[in-house]
């Protein structure tokens, strides 16, 4: 997108953002590559990029570690430093030293569903992976007419996966590639949330009504959050245990398309990215048991044309800390908390697949959020986090996806 100008207000509590620009296209999600693919890993890129940003108090630069990695998802660390990394066509990899090592993890599951949105996502570490040797993802299974998100626990031993088991999967099954979610956080208790996606756009249905519904659906886990303890198991706590109404896994309700959660280690606050439909892409705080209204109430608008709902608010549903028109489809989500970049600290960072950049984001004290800038990437960003070294690391979904770190100027 070419923005020309821009215009602020503000519209029931939340800064919105409406460019007046010249807009190409908004891309599809591009397709898996073929199984088949070269996965052999080109040297980091020798050339830094220097960004200086007005304003900035401290410029960033940004370094290429890889760039040959096929629709890169996400990232994680292990204690020793070395970072997992999944590519949706089902491969985890592992990048140690510098070096991506050029033969995938062995031992993932099969039935991997890599089609459309679909495929290997999401990779968390267990908080006491050191004793446990613990690790978790969530894939997309099954078939195009008949497929759901799960979420499986492994054991890593540094080469390769055992025991791996299903401890989640999103109910009822639907059909299609799209919206699967997911992202997982853990929480200073030792449980985790996972987010999932509706299900998809119209015209699919389930049960004889648009599948988005099932959002609003307090039986169905699509289009929610949920809670579980590291087994899978249901925290006694959860706000919905004790309701014959409501699934007891489920933490909040009424999300699109969840692909960007993290928590505020300093204020405990877990906050969500998710994509809306033609616009109304959100920024949210999650809390527990909370509805945050879709398809109840959004800023989005039907791919075909006009409005989903002649509401954008009611009382009793949670509103976005943010919302993006033109959508910026988010993916990825980092709470900086990191000594490399003091003037970022306690700021947040959301990738953005559209829009090919991330946005720094700061929230005052109050909960009100407020964009302050557009880091370039030129490229899809589909993860961000803060790695153990205090800087920002980003990966970019396409067939040559690529590692970048974000490094204070030198």
């Amino acid at each position: 997108m070419n923005v020309t100008s821009a215009l602020f207000f503000t519209l029931r509590g939340v800064v919105v953002l409406l460019a007046i620009a010249s807009c190409t296209t908004t891309p599809a999600t591009p397709p898996n590559a073929g199984s088949g693919a070269s996965i052999a890993s080109r040297p980091a890129s020798s050339t830094t990029q220097s960004v200086a940003v007005k304003g900035t108090p401290q410029p960033y630069q940004k370094n290429v570690l890889l760039d040959n990695l096929e629709h890169p998802w996400s990232m994680a660390w292990l204690p020793d430093g070395a970072m997992l990394i999944t590519e949706r066509p089902g491969r985890l990899r592992l990048f140690q030293k510098g070096r991506l090592e050029p033969t995938p993890i062995a031992g993932m599951p099969t039935g991997i569903f890599a089609a459309g949105q679909g495929g290997l996502m999401d990779i968390s570490v267990h908080p006491k992976f050191a004793e446990n040797r613990f690790v978790y993802f969530t894939y997309a299974y099954g078939t195009r007419d008949a497929n759901r998100t799960r979420l499986a626990r492994a054991k890593f031993d540094g080469t390769r996966l055992s025991n791996v088991r299903v401890i989640f999967e999103v109910s009822p099954v639907k059909s299609g590639t799209q919206h699967f979610g997911s992202r997982l956080v853990w929480l200073p208790d030792g449980t985790f949330l996972l987010a999932t996606g509706d299900g998809g756009n119209p015209p699919l249905q389930l049960g004889g009504e648009l599948i988005r519904k099932q959002a609003q659906n307090l039986r169905s886990s699509l289009g929610k959050v949920v809670r579980l303890r590291d087994d899978g198991s249901i925290p006694p706590d959860n706000p919905f245990v004790k309701s014959d109404r409501a699934i007891p896994s489920l933490w909040s309700y009424g999300h699109r398309n969840t692909q960007g959660l993290a928590l505020d280690p300093a204020t405990g606050q877990v906050w969500q990215t998710e994509h809306g439909s033609r616009g109304g892409d959100e920024l949210n705080r999650i809390e527990a048991g909370k509805n945050f209204g879709w398809p109840l109430v959004t800023f989005s608008e039907e791919y075909s044309g006009g409005p989903i709902s002649s509401a954008t608010s009611r009382p009793g549903l949670v509103d976005p800390k943010l919302q993006w028109t033109p959508a910026i489809a988010p993916s990825g989500l980092a709470i900086y908390r990191g000594d490399r970049f003091p003037a970022w600290k306690g700021q947040l960072f959301a990738g953005g697949l559209v829009s090919q950049d991330i946005r720094r984001i700061q929230v005052d004290s109050q909960g009100k959020a407020t964009e302050l800038e557009k880091i370039e990437i030129g490229q899809r960003v589909r993860d961000v986090r803060q790695g153990p070294d205090g800087l920002l690391y980003v990966l970019t979904d396409r067939a040559d996806g690529a590692l970048i770190r974000i490094e204070p100027q030198t």
